[in-house]
């Protein structure tokens, strides 16, 4: 590591994520890293944009769903700039998330997995306005650039998508399709793990990105 790119002690850092534990255990975690001050906590979107017009933080560690208001896409939208970068930390790491937390202007997008190692190198990295990704989510994002097609989805895993599109339960699935609900659960399960989700709304977000939809 050259001179240049030596980080300045004292990187300053302000956390976004609704559960209390959660921040403070990224706290603790943090206070144990000498070139790394927390100098703020925000439990929503719109108070992780309130304080960090006001304590210009180097980075903000931001969580992608957060209760009530705006969700840290939005909040990574409003507060992005060239002095205050936004490296996403969550559990999240579908093709939709990444895409609309970079399109929002995330520096970095880091899983809650890593290594305490690897979230503070990633800190540092963005501090420093270079991207850092975690190694999955990067992997998404070569696979998108190389134009990786689209899963294969079966004519009746389509027909189920379409139905979760328009808000329907299970039952509800079933009926209109004439099928049972163990059956609308086993395609759900097939349909989630072809699009790399273990949500609904994550689904219906996949699918939608890559026109997937009638």
């Amino acid at each position: 590591m050259t001179t240049d790119e030596r980080i300045a002690p004292g990187t300053r850092i302000l956390l976004c994520d609704d559960h209390a534990v959660v921040r403070a255990g990224l706290l603790a975690l943090l206070g144990s890293e000498p070139d790394i001050e927390v100098v703020g906590e925000a439990g929503s979107g719109e108070e992780a944009v309130a304080m960090a017009a006001r304590l210009q933080p180097d980075v903000v560690l931001m969580d992608l769903q957060l209760g009530r208001g705006i969700d840290g896409i939005e909040a990574t939208r409003r507060i992005a700039s060239p002095d205050v970068h936004v490296l996403v930390l969550t559990t999240y790491d579908t093709d939709a998330d990444i895409t609309r937390a970079i399109e929002a202007g995330a520096t970095g997008y880091l899983l809650k997995a890593e290594r305490p190692e690897e979230l503070f190198a990633a800190i540092h990295a963005a501090a420093q306005g270079r991207t850092a990704l975690s190694a999955p989510v990067a992997s998404r994002v070569m696979n998108r650039m190389r134009g990786g097609a689209a899963p294969a989805l079966t004519d009746r895993e389509r027909d189920i998508l379409a139905q979760l599109a328009h808000g329907l339960g299970n039952r509800e699935i079933a009926r209109a399709l004439f099928i049972s609900e163990a059956t609308v659960k086993t395609h759900l399960g097939r349909i989630y793990a072809k699009l790399g989700v273990d949500t609904r709304a994550g689904a219906v977000a996949v699918a939608k990105e890559q026109r997937l939809l009638p």
